[in-house]
This record gives structure tokens, sequence and C-alpha cells, in this order.
């Protein structure tokens, strides 16, 4: 019976409050590590808005799961960030960190996001844009209500919003707030 009562606790905190997800790619480094563990906070969002520099697992939008950058606009101009994702959501889990909410108006330069203008130049928590096309995206979008758009640290190498687009907010599964494997990278994030 107490076996059976701490098995069902487990998964019921795992299923609604706090769940732990493997980094599967280099997309966050140096933040975060492939094979890198993170518990997610699957509530927190119930109570509060998602906000700029959380780092968040998701659903991405359909087509962007096959490492695929199917962006939802037709015919997108190519100095521009993807401005909507494609309707349909991938049941594939993602890890990001949110760079623009809903209204705001952006644009990437050198890796960086520019939002409102305003570019955020003070992260040092990621790799450097190294070049190509995703680097500077000069052309202003503007990010639709209820959605978030995401970019990974590792910002040469990330799969993103940049090539997506925007995620709506019923997609975003929880924020990551600590890392528990390996143990020399225990902490909070």
């Amino acid at each position: 019976m107490i076996v059976a009562l701490a098995v069902g606790l487990a998964l019921g905190i795992q299923a609604f409050l706090i769940k732990p997800y493997q980094i599967p790619s280099e997309s966050m480094e140096p933040t975060l590590d492939v094979g890198q563990r993170v518990l997610v906070n699957r509530f927190i969002y119930h109570f509060t808005d998602p906000g700029i520099g959380d780092i968040v697992v998701f659903h991405p939008p359909a087509g962007a799961d096959g490492g695929g950058t199917e962006c939802g606009k037709p015919n997108k101009n190519p100095e521009e960030p993807c401005p909507e994702p494609t309707a349909e959501e991938s049941d594939q889990n993602f890890i990001k960190r949110i760079v623009a909410g809903p209204g705001d108006k952006l644009s990437v330069r050198n890796g960086h996001p520019v939002v409102n203008g305003v570019i955020k130049s003070d992260e040092p928590y990621i790799m450097p844009c190294t070049g190509g096309g995703a680097c500077d995206l000069p052309k202003t979008i503007t990010i639709p209500p209820d959605h978030y758009f995401m970019m990974g640290d590792n910002r040469g190498s990330s799969d993103d919003s940049r090539f997506w687009g925007p995620v709506p907010r019923d997609w975003i599964i929880g924020k990551a707030f600590a890392t528990y494997w390996p143990p020399n990278r225990l902490g909070l994030l």
C-alpha cells in the first residue's frame, strides 16, 4: 500500500508539478550541455506570464521537430525572422530562452535580439553567432498576441523561432529552474 502511494505521488508530481528533461542538442550551450538534465516547473505559468529571459520547455510548431525550418508565413522575406508559426504543434519538446513576448517588435543583429528598438547585447550566457543568414535579420516583425519568440543560447547552432516563428503560450510546458545532472553542473538556472 505504501509503495503504491509513493509511486502514485511521484507520478502525480511529475505529471502536474515538476518534470525532468534531458537536453538533446547543443542549441543551449554554454548554459546547458547535451545530456544535462533539468527540472521544469509545469504549473508556474498558470499563475504568472512567461518572462523575457526564462528558459522554457515547449512544443515547437510542426515541421520544426525534424530539423526543418518551416515558417507559417509563405514567401517570408529572407531578411526577417519568421513572423508566425505553422498552425499545428509538434509532439516533440524543445528547450530555449524567451527573448520577446506578445506585441514586441523584434529583429536580429549579430545574433542578438533587437526588441522594441533596443539591442540585447548584454547576454554573457550566449555563444556568439558566427555568421550566416540567421545572425542578421534586420527586417522587424511584431510578435502576435499570446506568442513568445524563442532563441537558443548557442546562437549560431540553434534551430529556433528565427526559422519557425513565435510559439503560442499554450504550447509552453513550463519553466526550467534547476539542473540536477551531472553533479558538477548542479544548480539553479
